[in-house]
């Protein structure tokens, strides 16, 4: 958090309020309209002590403060700031950006009374408010990097979060009268039925900036207080990164490398929803990828398009689900094959048996680690003497927010803290946490990383799995071949001040770690 902002009175130079970096939160708290007609600008919030900055053309307006105090229902504590007029009007119209246009958007739209909600004809015309109004909420987003919206209708509200960095923040507050305007807005976007509101629906769009493509993943469910909305963004240029810039400690990425030279067996990636997945196994095929190999996928849906690589997206309409989507692929002369998730036992079974018959697969799996992949596998019915001898290895990831190296603070870790990193309580240990500046949106954080464990399955792995062994006894035998869990990653990505511990505690269990 930023304190030290220099007061201005209009010396006819640069404004500097225009080269703040102000978080999405600290904008949301007071809307443009409100920012404009009382003359303000929220620049930083602390956490810790639950202030509020602002920059006022009269800082002495005792009124408008006041307005601000109730609008926050007295949350706050406020710090105003003197600032030109002028340049609090311009830095307005630059940092709320698409949000005051939202907010103009929003005073063109009539009021309506909650049994009458806004009609939604001409829901197609461009000229029409509510069309501009999630045009201007999805380029928000897309600005914000977020990588997932959230239309999240509430009792007398509807409320608008987007997912940035992992975590969710709540950006806007509509009437609730809007929503059912906005709802057949993006039904139409994304190919749903917008008569149907009981049932949950999926579909998809895309939006041209320019030459930057992006694509939405839509999904509709219904709840107590109407229809809650979802859109997972997808940016095409972003999806794809080179293997070597995933961030992975130096000594992984060489046992990885030479993991995926191996010409035939199965490659395991798995980890909850949101965990970096599919970008890994795109850094893989796009690292693996020539002219000499054909390489296909099997994915649901196909998130980004690779150049040079066959990608199919399932159909259950057309009855083409992973299992027959494998069987069809197996007839292409497939060098490599990615299916994107492996979910029951016939999909599994034809992975193995792809395997088997001389093919490099991947394969995504959810399970909670790798060694865990194993028991999820029988449990879904497959057979030890498939899988020990066809599996090459498994590997786990999580991903985590990084700290912002502008502004992380030094302190020394108590005795607990020591404990989970796996230190002596007396050891000297100095962590890291978030504070908050302009560089990172005074969030404190600044990007994500990947967390990765890789088990390498090799003849003694394969026999504690041909006679269907225990978890324990497997997590043993993969400690003596030098396997590193996520939690040894972690702790040692927070004693590099990479990240934070509250931070890794938020993903991942520390507990019983021993790097």
């Amino acid at each position: 958090m930023t304190s030290d902002i220099s007061m201005t009175s209009g010396s006819g130079g640069e404004n500097p309020l225009l080269s703040l970096e102000i978080a999405p939160e600290i904008l949301s708290l007071i809307p443009a309209g409100v920012a404009r007609r009382l003359q303000l600008l929220p620049i930083a919030l602390d956490h810790a002590t639950n202030t509020l900055y602002l920059m006022l053309a009269q800082p002495e307006n005792i009124v408008a403060l006041d307005r601000i105090r109730n609008l926050l229902k007295h949350r706050y504590r406020l710090i105003p700031k003197r600032a030109d007029s002028t340049e609090i009007d311009e830095a307005i119209a630059h940092h709320y950006g698409p949000g005051g246009a939202i907010d103009g958007i929003l005073g063109e739209i009539a009021p309506a009374a909650p049994d009458h909600p806004p009609a939604s004809t001409g829901i197609t015309d461009q000229s029409q408010p509510i069309v501009r109004l999630i045009d201007r909420l999805l380029r928000e987003a897309i600005a914000h990097h977020a990588s997932d919206i959230h239309f999240e209708p509430e009792v007398e509200h509807l409320g608008i979060r987007y997912r940035i960095d992992g975590v969710l923040y709540h950006i806007h507050r509509l009437e609730k009268t809007l929503w059912p305007a906005l709802a057949v807005r993006l039904k139409i976007l994304s190919g749903m039925n917008i008569a149907e509101a009981r049932a949950p629906q999926d579909g998809h769009f895309s939006l041209q900036l320019g030459e930057h493509g992006i694509d939405f993943r839509a999904a509709s469910h219904p709840t107590l207080h109407g229809e809650n909305f979802v859109l997972r963004l997808l940016d095409r240029q972003k999806g794809i990164v080179p293997l070597t810039q995933l961030g992975l400690p130096d000594d992984l990425r060489t046992r990885l490398e030479l993991l995926i030279t191996r010409p035939e067996g199965i490659i395991l990636m798995t980890g909850p929803t949101g965990s970096g997945k599919t970008t890994t196994l795109y850094a893989v095929l796009n690292h693996i990828n020539r002219e000499s190999l054909n390489i296909m996928t099997l994915e649901d849906p196909v998130e980004y398009p690779l150049p040079g690589i066959r990608q199919t997206s399932v159909n259950e309409t057309a009855r083409l689900d992973f299992a027959s989507g494998i069987r069809s692929i197996l007839r292409q002369d497939p060098d490599v094959i990615l299916i994107g998730e492996i979910r029951d036992h016939a999909t599994a079974e034809m992975a193995f048996r792809a395997a088997m018959t001389g093919h490099q697969v991947y394969a995504t799996l959810h399970s909670n680690s790798a060694i865990g992949a194993l028991p999820r596998l029988f449990d879904i019915g497959m057979q030890p003497d498939l899988l020990a001898g066809n599996i090459i290895g498994i590997l786990a990831q999580r991903l985590v927010r990084m700290l912002c190296p502008h502004c992380r603070q030094p302190y020394s870790a108590n005795a607990e803290e020591c404990g989970l990193l796996g230190r002596a309580a007396s050891a000297a240990l100095t962590l890291y946490r978030p504070a908050g500046c302009a560089a990172c949106h005074h969030q404190g954080y600044r990007g994500r990383m990947a967390l990765m464990e890789m088990l390498e399955i090799d003849a003694d792995m394969n026999d504690l799995i041909s006679r269907r062994a225990g978890s324990r006894e497997m997590h043993r035998m993969a400690q003596q071949k030098g396997y590193r869990p996520l939690a040894a990653d972690a702790a040692h990505r927070v004693l590099e001040g990479s990240t934070s511990l509250t931070e890794v505690r938020r993903v991942i269990n520390l507990s019983g770690n021993t790097p």
